[in-house]
């Protein structure tokens, strides 16, 4: 399944370089007032991504940069009460903005498969959430029914109370149960630890705990507890799992400046509801309206 939304991705990449060898994209680029360049290869521009930590930029030939900040976002709507209106333009968004995946709540998983994976965008949802303190078999049949619904990656919350329990077993066979079923599927698994709630040591003993289970992501918080991502907790987590699996860094990344800083710690992924506000940032833009506040 992977397989197919890459070949469809790479077939956008080509249509659009060939579109803008030929002249056929659209008006001419914006260039920046520094340099005369095309805004997106205007060095100031991607010098803030490399200070973020990016190692290789994706450029197209006639100028225009594919959004590497972009494509490590899960643009995320967690909250309660968010409306299918609401869901619907998250979706349009991340068509726009080519965010890595929505980040949205079981029930809207079907909406948004349905409007982001023939695009070749993927849908992320949420496990357990947000408290971990449902069994292991119903996180099995959670991940299972959203994968089933068109999921593509599973944050899944880890059981806090067994962790501070010190009973480690119970805390494996619960990420057991949510990655085993997503690399079935061929499906990310990403495990939330909530740092918030946990001394350092048991930071280290649940990203430790994620890494023997074969997951593929550690994630820093769910949003809903009594903190967020900090550049600490992401820099601890990093040396953990070491470089063979993800850091997403969630909860409390609001602009663009939050995510250079997790990213400078390891982080590899941000789920953030301040999405467009962060790439446009990035840009050099100037966003409309208020900071988020949220997740």
């Amino acid at each position: 399944m992977n397989g197919s939304l890459d070949l469809q991705r790479l077939i956008e990449i080509v249509t659009e370089e060939v579109l803008a060898a030929t002249g056929l994209a659209g008006g001419a680029a914006a260039r920046c007032a520094c340099h005369s360049l095309s805004v997106d290869c205007c060095p100031d521009h991607l010098r803030g991504v490399l200070d973020a930590g990016a190692t290789r930029l994706g450029l197209h030939a006639v100028g225009g940069a594919t959004d590497e900040v972009a494509r490590m976002i899960d643009h995320t709507l967690l909250k309660p009460d968010a409306t299918r209106t609401e869901v619907e333009a998250l979706c349009h968004e991340a068509l726009q903005f080519r965010f890595a995946t929505v980040c949205v709540n079981p029930t809207w998983v079907k909406l948004a498969a349905t409007l982001l994976r023939p695009q070749g965008l993927g849908v992320c949802s949420v496990v357990g959430f947000p408290l971990g303190a449902t069994t292991a078999d119903v996180k099995q049949y959670e991940t299972r029914r959203a994968i089933f619904d068109g999921a593509t990656e599973i944050d899944m919350v880890i059981n806090v109370g067994a962790l501070k329990s010190g009973d480690l077993r119970l805390v494996e066979r619960d990420i057991e149960a949510v990655a085993s079923s997503c690399r079935e599927a061929g499906a990310l698994s990403k495990v939330i630890i909530e740092a918030a709630l946990l001394t350092d040591d048991e930071k280290v003993a649940a990203c430790t705990l994620a890494k023997a289970a074969g997951a593929d992501y550690v994630k820093t918080s769910t949003g809903f507890a009594k903190g967020g991502a900090t550049v600490a907790d992401v820099a601890l987590m990093r040396r953990v799992v070491g470089a063979d699996m993800g850091v997403k860094a969630a909860g409390g990344v609001r602009d663009y400046e939050g995510m250079k800083a997790m990213v400078a710690a390891g982080a590899t992924r941000v789920g953030a509801s301040a999405g467009v506000r962060i790439v446009q940032e990035s840009k050099g833009k100037t966003p409309a309206g208020a900071a988020a506040t949220g997740y």
